[in-house]
């Protein structure tokens, strides 16, 4: 085996009160801070290949912003754009970074001052303070998350607590620590939605704050959380929702409980050695479905009244089907495929798998169960957002996340999109 290697950096990236807050309404604006967000990048290399996974405390992060600062922390680092996977942790208490019809566009001005320069210096420091290192991983279950598509009487899916429906317990720690001892990082991976304080108006990374916090306090080394497939699940709040309805102290209670988990995964490492590096990289493929009808869309477009007073999945749909009758009208034919290039990369017996979707639940215990590692983390909102990527099972259910796949893209995915996004992945890495 060659040298293993690791380094990590962090950068705040809090902005001043009065920043608005992205995943709820576009008018949502911060009126104090919880707890800082920040930017945590972690470098690893074998001497001949770097791979930098960063994870930044926001909702989601727009295509072309997520394209524009891997370009830019690329330059700054001195590795390949397509070596820099950038994730989100999907607070619902941070800026805009998203940038989505309805929620309202990216907050460039953010993006530039705080956003774009932070995940630059945080590469450069991983990749600058990288050494040997020997790396340690455990898993644990946690019921923090549960599947959020609650059923009512009447056969509705609605955003609560759904204690029947799936969901991914495993909770897996990393710890990295350089060979003469000295922390360098831990890594918490875990599916579940930012939303236990729900609509607050304090800059917070949510419950997973907490978790990390208290984690790092604990070991005392730095400590950040990657996102998991959380499409479909929500935090397991007392209220009996997903979310705190403004209420910071629901993100405080699910956090400790997150964190005694975390620590309790932490205390179960015992073995530490160095690790071999792997990168598969490839082109995804997704079918598309072709365009429907122009009098069907424009029937459609007509039984919406006031337009310009929609927002968030009402606005979403309405441009979905503004922008499919124009694309008929001008002959635009979308192809019957969307590609998107990745990279996904082994440590060992880790395998982490980026998707630029938010996946749900069933997803990564598929992947669990196919790919020939022993810690499966797939990795949502990662390297760009294109919304939601439910099982063709939900889709008939219908509810939130099916409409925001159903309408958040000019052309639509085919119902299979996940089983076919799946195999896309193994065949990526050879399984």
């Amino acid at each position: 085996m060659g040298v293993f290697l690791c380094g990590a950096g962090r950068e705040d990236i809090t902005p001043e009160i009065g920043t608005g807050l992205f995943g709820y309404r576009p008018d949502v604006v911060s009126d104090g801070i919880h707890d800082h967000i920040n930017v945590t990048a972690v470098a690893f290399s074998d001497t001949e290949t770097t791979f930098v996974l960063v994870t930044c405390d926001v909702c989601e992060i727009d295509n072309d912003l997520a394209t524009l600062a891997r370009k830019e922390a690329s330059g700054a680092a001195g590795i390949p754009a397509q070596n820099i996977v950038l994730s989100a942790t999907h607070t619902h208490s941070a800026p805009n970074v998203a940038g989505l019809e309805g929620w309202g566009g990216v907050d460039m001005e953010y993006a530039e001052k705080y956003f774009i320069p932070a995940i630059k210096k945080a590469s450069v420091k991983a990749v600058n303070s990288m050494k040997k290192a020997v790396l340690g991983v455990s898993s644990t279950s946690s019921n923090v998350g549960m599947n959020r598509r609650e059923i009512t009487r009447d056969g509705r899916i609605i955003l609560g607590q759904n204690p029947w429906g799936v969901y991914d317990p495993e909770m897996t720690v990393i710890a990295i620590k350089g060979e003469d001892g000295e922390g360098i990082v831990n890594m918490v991976h875990y599916g579940c939605h930012g939303t236990a304080a729900g609509m607050n108006t304090e800059i917070s990374r949510d419950w997973s704050g907490i978790m990390m916090d208290r984690l790092e306090k604990e070991s005392g080394v730095m400590t950040a959380y990657w996102q998991g497939c959380c499409g479909d699940t929500g935090p397991r709040n007392t209220n009996g929702l997903t979310v705190g309805l403004g209420d910071i102290r629901y993100a405080e209670e699910l956090g400790g409980i997150a964190a005694g988990d975390a620590i309790r995964a932490y205390r179960q490492i015992k073995n530490y050695s160095p690790k071999e590096i792997k990168l598969f990289s490839g082109t995804v493929s997704i079918p598309l479905k072709p365009l429907p009808e122009l009098n069907e869309i424009e029937a459609k477009i007509a039984e919406i009244k006031d337009p310009d007073s929609l927002v968030n999945i009402d606005r979403l749909r309405y441009n979905h089907l503004v922008n499919v009758a124009l694309a008929i009208k001008e002959g635009r034919n979308p192809g019957s495929e969307f590609k998107f290039d990745t990279t996904i990369v082994s440590i060992g017996d880790i395998i982490i798998m980026p998707f630029p979707f938010e996946m749900f639940s069933e997803t990564g215990l598929r992947l669990r169960r196919y790919a020939p590692f022993t810690h499966v983390l797939a990795l949502s909102n990662s390297n760009g957002t294109n919304l939601y990527l439910p099982t063709k099972g939900e889709i008939l259910n219908g509810g939130y996340e099916v409409e925001c796949f159903l309408y958040g893209h000019d052309f639509n995915f085919t119902d299979d999109a996940e089983t076919v996004i799946i195999n896309e992945y193994l065949r990526i890495i050879g399984a």
